[in-house]
């Protein structure tokens, strides 16, 4: 089964929204998702991600600020 924009209403959500969505859905997957899923060519680029994360804590930001900063400069 194709899943479509318009069955679930996304196609009438605002960008701001659909980037919100996106970050609930990402944040859902470490929840859900079991480590014998992940693809073992990932592996690499998560232990980089996280050495990157734990040499510069702090540094990234959750979408919604990002967009939001970026909202108020327009």
């Amino acid at each position: 089964m194709a899943i479509t924009l318009q069955q679930f209403g996304i196609d009438k959500l605002s960008s701001a929204e659909r980037l919100e969505l996106i970050e609930k859905i990402w944040d859902s997957l470490s929840e859900q998702v079991a480590p014998a899923e992940v693809p073992e060519w990932h592996l690499p680029i998560l232990a980089e991600r996280r050495a990157q994360d734990e040499a510069h804590p702090g540094e990234g930001k959750p979408w919604h600020e990002v967009f939001a900063r970026l909202k108020s400069h327009s």
